[in-house]
């Protein structure tokens, strides 16, 4: 594992939630999926912010300051401000809101899991990666 983890964890929780959309929208109507969907975009807006501002504060030379107390500003109050009045729109109900802030989680789980299942983080690099799992 890497340090793309978190973008291939996006991607694949973007295609999660494309998937997701026609049948919640079919199954659940349409307020429970825009809550969904709202929720999970403010995950990813927030995993985006949260990775750059670790990888502006944790580095091996000089801190970028400004940069990491820019990307401070714009994620506490303003993020989390904006998920604050996701939870007081009375039409998504918190569920659905939680469904959708914890889908790159739940992504990120199973990937960590897939990995660990095929061996493919294995020290024996001479194996072929699916040996593991076999």
């Amino acid at each position: 594992m890497g340090l793309d983890l978190i973008s291939r964890t996006l991607k694949t929780s973007a295609i999660v939630l494309l998937i997701f959309l026609p049948f919640g929208l079919y199954y659940w109507g349409v307020f429970p999926t825009l809550a969904v969907l709202s929720g999970a975009v403010w995950g990813f807006i927030n995993l985006i912010f949260l990775s750059q501002l670790v990888r502006t504060v944790i580095r091996p030379d000089k801190i970028d300051v400004r940069r990491a107390v820019g990307l401070g500003l714009i994620k506490f109050p303003l993020l989390y401000g904006s998920g604050y009045f996701l939870l007081k729109i009375d039409r998504f109900d918190p569920i659905h809101l939680l469904i959708g802030f914890s889908l790159f989680l739940a992504v990120m789980v199973l990937k960590m899991l897939g990995r660990v299942i095929l061996g493919l983080d294995n020290d024996n690099k001479t194996n072929k990666n699916l040996q593991g799992a076999l």
